[in-house]
């Protein structure tokens, strides 16, 4: 019973198949081909509107366009001729172009994940290049190369060059968190004054802008160090779509992240408290 009705199926899919074939035309694409032919078109017409310069006289643009058509090997009239059949099959015609569309979606999303990381590459040796204090404006964990974040370290001269405010944010922005499975990862700056280390770690669990707030100044001491990073847990590579953006350093706002933790440590010159480990 079973195979007779697979059987079935391929009967009727074979004779779909063979009933479409006989009602076209010879001189008609077929359905590959002109998807085919209807994604070059597209794309080269894109390209003609974007580029002024190079196509700037009907001559240029007809010339393009018959390189197309030389390309899938049929003439223009064929063209015609099947693009007017299948306008008069709108249901096959539809179909067509609704992958042909599927395929520009893809290719789009390609060259942007590409653009970006040769972006992050740049700003990644850019980073290295850099004096310790550098903070990336962007951070993509999915460029090749990537570690498990970034850090920087300000020191007294830093902060007087960098800061000019008493009030200030770490801020960033985060896209690329999966709903499903929430990273372990963590952002924190460390505030060394004189006499006083300060720790402010926030975790980081949604799509969403962050701050960590701090002060060049607290009661009878004065930031000395600065220093912080962000940093993913994620041995798997379960993540790797995480893009950290809008990194700065910049003037206090009227903004209260959520789950922001401090941890404030006296200390002296002589003994310096460590953070925890597995913040």
């Amino acid at each position: 019973m079973k195979y007779k009705v697979i059987a079935y199926v391929l009967f009727i899919a074979t004779s779909g198949i063979l009933v479409f074939s006989c009602n076209r035309p010879k001189e008609v694409l077929s359905k590959k081909e002109m998807e085919k032919l209807m994604y070059d078109i597209y794309i080269a017409e894109a390209m003609i509107e974007n580029d002024y310069a190079t196509f700037d006289t009907p001559e240029k643009k007809e010339a393009f366009m018959q390189q197309v058509f030389r390309k899938h090997g049929v003439t223009e009239a064929q063209w015609d001729t099947s693009l007017s059949w299948y306008a008069d099959h709108i249901d096959i015609y539809l179909k067509i172009n609704d992958s042909i569309k599927a395929r520009i979606l893809r290719e789009q999303k390609n060259i942007e994940q590409q653009i970006m990381q040769q972006y992050s590459r740049d700003q990644e040796k850019q980073r290295k290049n850099q004096s310790p204090s550098y903070i990336p404006p962007i951070y993509n964990f999915d460029m090749m190369g990537s570690k498990s974040g970034f850090s920087f370290a300000l020191n007294e001269a830093d902060i007087s060059k960098l800061i000019d405010q008493n009030d200030f944010d770490f801020r960033f922005d985060v896209i690329g968190l999966s709903k499903q499975i929430v990273p372990k990862l963590t952002s924190m700056l460390i505030l060394e004054y004189r006499d006083t280390i300060l720790y402010k770690n926030n975790p980081v669990t949604s799509n969403q802008s962050y701050s960590i707030s701090a002060s060049k100044y607290i009661t009878n001491d004065t930031l000395q160090k600065l220093s912080g990073f962000i940093h993913l847990q994620d041995r798997m590579n379960f993540h790797h779509n995480i893009q950290i953006y809008n990194i700065s350093l910049s003037k206090r706002q009227n903004f209260e992240p959520p789950n922001q933790t401090s941890t404030l440590k006296e200390s002296n010159k002589k003994q310096r408290l460590k953070p925890d480990a597995n913040k």
